[in-house]
């Protein structure tokens, strides 16, 4: 029982930077996994970070690896998307999704139990 709302998104140019923020309801939000997909338009939904419950092991797509960052803060319950260096290629649509309780890793969209209703991103070249 995890609902997920995304912000942070908008419009930025080629090389700048946003920060996508995920606040969460739910009292077990410290025993989700979390993740970040997106969606392109035309593409398939696409993992992009995750991070468990222990806020140490983290996973990135390798084309945003050095260059986001994923990380939470369980007191706030909010997870974040620290994106640097943003390409055109990054725009899609981005989406906070947790696993179930004590769920680890995966990059499957379909093992996500929660879904944000994503925030858009769009870098222009």
């Amino acid at each position: 029982q995890v609902q997920l709302v995304e912000s942070g998104g908008g419009l930025v140019q080629a090389g700048g930077s946003l920060r996508l923020s995920c606040a969460a309801s739910g009292r077990t939000f410290s025993e989700h996994f979390m993740g970040w997909f997106r969606q392109a338009p035309g593409k398939q939904r696409v993992f992009v970070a995750g991070i468990d419950w222990s806020t140490i092991d983290t996973y990135y797509l390798d084309s945003v690896k050095g260059r986001f960052t994923i990380s939470r803060d369980n007191l706030l319950t909010t997870v974040y998307l620290q994106m640097n260096s943003l390409k055109p290629e990054d725009t899609a649509i981005y989406y906070c999704a947790a696993r179930n309780i004590w769920a680890g890793y995966s990059d499957y969209e379909g093992s996500y139990s929660y879904w944000g209703q994503g925030t858009q991103v769009t870098v222009s070249s």
